[in-house]
């Protein structure tokens, strides 16, 4: 159903989709990356506790934008397509040895994942950004690795989970004014009790969890696939963290200042965490880039 938000025609996620004949994971990838424009609905439509993402919209004006440009659907669908790590290794002419390096070592940041029947986390990237690096950093395809990233390497280090979370983080940050909402996006990759250290007050934390966002929309149909769904979400190394931890912090200080009757008005029903329910923290889609991208709020 078209209605009217702010003055202008908005359409459901589902037909907007249908409209610029995009699949749903199609569809999801776009919004995340901004190539289709979304507004949050009215005050009368937007679910209550809705997150940053619930219920927003697609303006008209904006499917008849992307109607109109040249090659439509095709040019649309070539900016959002993904590509694994073979696919990624025959765009830059290289192997997929080199390629697993190069991301491990956060040369390029993937912008989806998915998680195989045997808890595999399978890492996509954008085509596009893959062909972009490898026409900035020929010296990286060939030759020896470069001794800094060859330490970093064989001293475990993976950048690929780390740098979809930020590249994720920055992404929701980017759709939304509300400081509490600000705040529940930083506190949804935080561990549980990073969370309760940074928001002492559990009243707060009820408002960050009915606010957080949807990070991921990924099928884990087993118990290793959910686990390792739940690592992809989490920041887990202590710089990391830390970022996290001093940007809630300063997050929360911000949404104290500018909305203090938040908690107050939050009913007892929407602020009861029901007994063995997971924290909504944890139930989540995927996307990321360098930690460094996470805007500053000061």
């Amino acid at each position: 159903m078209t209605v009217m938000c702010d003055g202008q025609q908005t359409l459901p996620k589902g037909r907007a989709a249908r409209q610029l004949e995009l699949r749903t994971g199609e569809f999801e990838l776009a919004v995340q990356l901004g190539e289709v424009r979304t507004v949050p609905p009215g005050g009368a439509d937007r679910p209550p506790g809705a997150g940053v993402l619930g219920g927003r919209r697609v303006p008209a004006e904006e499917i008849a934008r992307l109607q109109a440009e040249p090659g439509f659907p095709e040019a649309l669908r070539e900016r959002i397509r993904t590509v694994g790590t073979t696919e990624a290794a025959r765009l830059m002419g290289v192997g997929p040895g080199r390629v697993l390096r190069l991301t491990r070592a956060g040369c390029f940041p993937p912008c989806r994942f998915y998680v195989n029947r045997y808890g595999a986390v399978v890492w996509l990237y954008l085509a596009a950004e893959v062909t972009d690096f490898a026409d900035r950093e020929p010296d990286l395809l060939q030759g020896n690795t470069p001794a800094a990233m060859r330490v970093m390497l064989d001293g475990g280090q993976d950048w690929r989970a780390r740098q979809w979370r930020s590249r994720r983080v920055a992404q929701l940050l980017g759709q939304t004014d509300d400081p509490w909402e600000s705040a529940a996006v930083i506190a949804a990759v935080l561990p549980p009790e990073e969370l309760a250290s940074v928001a002492g007050n559990p009243l707060e934390r009820s408002v960050l969890r009915r606010l957080r966002p949807t990070l991921a929309t990924v099928i884990t149909a087993t118990p290793a696939a959910r686990e390792a769904y739940e690592r992809v979400l989490t920041a887990d190394e202590f710089d990391e963290v830390l970022w996290y931890r001093v940007h809630l912090a300063r997050a929360l200080e911000e949404a104290r200042r500018e909305d203090p009757g938040r908690v107050r008005r939050m009913s007892p029903m929407e602020l009861a965490v029901r007994p063995g329910q997971p924290p909504s923290l944890r139930n989540n889609p995927s996307w990321t880039t360098e930690t460094s991208i996470l805007p500053s709020r000061s």
